[in-house]
């Protein structure tokens, strides 16, 4: 794997992580808006062209399993 390659998934991973993060606080809390914030962010870019220029992942795909995982399921 080159860098770029690594760049890529590491670009990836954290978003992952940062909008799983938020849906769970906003499970726990539905009125905090910084991590409604931080999710909707991360939707938008999951959704963008950015997102499909650095991988071949469908991002509605990772949306839902990101979704998932967070209520539980």
């Amino acid at each position: 794997m080159d860098g770029y390659e690594k760049l890529a998934n590491s670009i990836i991973i954290r978003a992952a992580k940062d909008y799983r993060a938020a849906l769970k606080k906003i499970r726990r809390n539905p009125g905090n808006r910084d991590a409604a914030e931080t999710a909707v962010q991360c939707e938008e870019f999951f959704d963008s062209r950015w997102f499909s220029a650095l991988t071949t992942v469908d991002g509605e795909w990772l949306k839902e399993k990101l979704r998932k995982e967070a209520a539980g399921a």
